[in-house]
């Protein structure tokens, strides 16, 4: 027997649910690239990728998943042998500074938690113990979508200018932009990396560089540059250098109409939004967790994301069972747990494209595998979702 009928809700932290707006953007002829209105496309994208990034400086796209994001900036700012540090809090940072490792880059890791967000005085204390400045550049993430940390960027690039130490400062942000705010000037970020298929509500297969002068001025000398991740060459005056070859076209198309919706919103709408999906989930994981078997991989709330939620499983218990039950008996695809917590957790996605009954449907079909399945959890955590909704969504 199954209720599976009807569309299917994928609620895993990416790719996430595209608009049908946004599909339906795609569903048009190829152009050709030079015709007069592609370039301006191309010059539209650029400037509202640097209004997200909240930067003045200059951004790139690429046609890559986050992955080529992260050796694009890499490889134009640094040259082989030099020192990375990065900061730990989970899969991605690490996974950012094994790609540099490939690229013959020395990397340095610094220790953290896979339930705590990165420690600015720790970030502080290290830089000053550098005081050859070996470091180079400094690598984090804002969301890691394994743990489901969120990492203050703020704090951490105060605590990197309050060492004067001259390193570059680093950001992935393929998890968090578009679901909470990026001051890419205010915080001192130098280059910050990001993806379409996340927050930004766009199809897997492009994403971005953003970077300030300093980062601009460390490329002149970076020897690690190559002929398709380079940005000096993607500044060239042909159109088709900002791609390094042909446009994705209906990739743009799609991304164009994506960034209308996320702008008409305004972002600071589209932040609330993402706070409140967060906090229902919350309240629901909160309820399920009375249980003794469920729990936040994060305890502390302040360091939760807005984007996913993780919850471990305890006493002997695993998600795979639960997981299949939501697939195959409601259509309801929740994340697996990944690296360190395979096998150990479930990820909950609330970003994107996502709403209300999205949600409650996700956390519905949740409490009601977890019925199902004996699994102990503490009742009425849909409702917990519900009525903390009902309380932070007034109706005027």
């Amino acid at each position: 027997m199954s209720v599976r009928t009807g569309r299917e809700f994928l609620s895993i932290p990416g790719p996430t649910n595209i608009p049908d707006a946004v599909l339906n953007a795609m569903h048009q002829p190829a152009i050709d690239i030079y015709q007069k209105g592609f370039p301006l496309l191309t010059d539209s994208l650029l400037a509202d990728l640097r209004a997200l990034f909240q930067t003045k400086g200059k951004s790139f796209i690429y046609i890559a998943n986050g992955h080529g994001a992260w050796e694009a900036a890499l490889s134009n700012v640094l040259s082989h042998g030099e020192k990375i540090l990065v900061l730990e809090s989970g899969l991605f940072a690490n996974g950012w500074g094994d790609m540099g490792a490939t690229l013959g880059l020395d990397v340095e890791v610094l220790p953290g938690s896979w339930q705590e967000a990165v420690k600015p005085e720790a970030v502080a204390e290290r830089l000053r113990q550098d005081t050859n400045h070996e470091i180079k550049a400094i690598l984090m993430v804002q969301v890691d979508t394994a743990s489901s940390i969120v990492n203050d960027v703020e704090a951490v690039g105060k605590a990197i200018r309050s060492t004067d130490h001259p390193a570059l400062f680093m950001v992935d942000t393929i998890a968090s932009l578009g679901t909470m705010n990026f001051s890419m000037d205010e915080w001192s970020v130098d280059v910050a990396v990001s993806a379409a298929q996340k927050g930004l509500m766009s199809p897997p297969g492009l994403s971005f560089n953003a970077v300030n002068d300093r980062a601009m001025k460390a490329h002149e000398s970076a020897n690690l540059r190559t002929a398709y991740w380079d940005w000096t060459a993607r500044m060239g005056k042909v159109h088709y250098q900002k791609y390094c070859g042909t446009p994705p076209e209906h990739l743009l198309f799609a991304l164009r109409k994506s960034l209308d919706i996320l702008l008409d919103d305004g972002m600071e709408a589209v932040a609330l939004r993402h706070r409140l999906l967060a906090g229902a989930t919350w309240a629901a994981v909160s309820k399920w967790a009375e249980g003794e078997v469920l729990q936040f991989n994060i305890p502390n709330p302040a360091e939760r994301s807005f984007a996913v939620t993780t919850v471990l499983f305890e006493k002997g218990y695993t998600p795979e069972n639960l997981l299949d039950y939501c697939d195959k008996k409601c259509a309801v695809i929740v994340g697996i747990g990944i690296g360190a917590l395979d096998g150990k957790a479930m990820r909950i996605a609330h970003m994107g494209y996502a709403n209300a009954p999205m949600l409650l449907g996700t956390l519905g079909a949740i409490e009601m595998g977890l019925k199902a399945l004996n699994i102990p959890h503490g009742s009425g955590g849909v409702q917990a979702a519900i009525e903390f909704l009902a309380e932070n969504v007034p109706p005027s």
